[in-house]
């Protein structure tokens, strides 16, 4: 009998173990089993379980029949027009309120990415509207908002730029969404700031100094050097951020909820007022899920934007 070489000495299951793992491809793939089954449980369960619910008409603690569509023309033939004024608002909300946070966002990122003194300090006090709970700020603002006790209108009355008492901010329609939409600006904004400070920190000083060189205005560089080399960060943070402001649901509910006469009401909230105190859990699903074709048009034109070439 002839001797067994080494190679045939060594088990069947561990020599398909070394080829799987010494190729990239199958590798990744299983690296990635315990991220896909995790993202199956707590994103692609409830996701699927909510398409569900928006075709049936359960309720909280019952669960109901299978409607097909039913509750989607409910909310397209509303008679009192509170969900096409929900889709109008939700799209102000997020429009304006993006627009600001990204140009507030990037002169805060320039201003931050001089040296100054206690710039780590600054920087760091930056990220406090951030990091604050939502619930906590949000109820900190409703105060200031107040028509009675608002330090915002006793500021504006005593530096002399209205008359007493000040505007209602919560009471009036126009200035109750200007009111969300402030809010929002000063939270989201230091998220903005962060995200373009650290994409200018990787950007080669070499080439602001062959600009200077060249002769190029600050504004010059500012346009062929930063915004180029920023806008893969720019895409993404606007992505984020769009996703997160269409579905705002904590800060508009504790400020306004809706209020007044649903000038300030969002899908999110309609949703939530449907699902959970009306208890129509069914219609409440179908609401929350007219966001989801909006935001993947969204997704897509940034995507879109993201993948083209220069």
């Amino acid at each position: 009998m002839g001797t067994a070489t080494r190679a045939d000495a060594v088990p069947v299951w561990h020599r398909r173990r070394v080829r799987i793992y010494d190729r990239e491809a199958p590798l990744g793939y299983l690296l990635l089993v315990p991220t896909l089954v995790i993202l199956g449980i707590f994103l692609l369960y409830p996701f699927l379980f909510g398409i569900w619910l928006s075709i049936t008409d359960s309720e909280l603690g019952n669960v109901g029949n299978f409607i097909g569509l039913g509750n989607y023309r409910f909310e397209f033939r509303n008679t009192d027009g509170v969900f096409y004024e929900a889709v109008v608002n939700t799209f102000l909300y997020t429009g304006v309120t993006t627009i600001f946070k990204l140009g507030l966002g990037l002169v805060m990122a320039l201003l931050l990415n001089q040296v100054f003194p206690f710039r780590r300090f600054v920087r760091a006090a930056l990220l406090l509207p951030y990091i604050i709970p939502t619930v906590l700020s949000y109820e900190a603002w409703r105060w200031m908002f107040d028509p009675t006790f608002s330090v915002i209108n006793w500021l504006l009355v005593n530096t002399h730029l209205v008359h007493y008492p000040g505007p209602n901010w919560l009471g009036v329609p126009a200035n109750a969404m200007a009111a969300l939409m402030i809010v929002n600006v000063w939270r989201g904004t230091p998220f903005y700031a962060i995200a373009f400070l650290a994409g200018m920190q990787v950007i080669p000083l070499d080439l602001y100094e062959a600009a200077r060189v060249d002769g190029a205005s600050r504004w010059q560089s500012f346009t062929s050097i930063t915004i180029p080399l920023l806008r893969p960060v720019l895409l993404v943070v606007l992505l984020l951020s769009t996703i997160l402001t269409f579905a705002d649901f904590q800060g508009p509910f504790v400020l306004t909820n809706g209020a007044p006469y649903n000038s300030t009401q969002l899908l999110s909230i309609w949703a939530y007022q449907w699902g959970i105190p009306g208890g129509a859990i069914g219609l409440g699903a179908a609401i929350s899920l007219v966001l989801f074709p909006l935001l993947t048009v969204v997704v897509a034109i940034v995507l879109f934007m993201l993948r083209r070439p220069e």
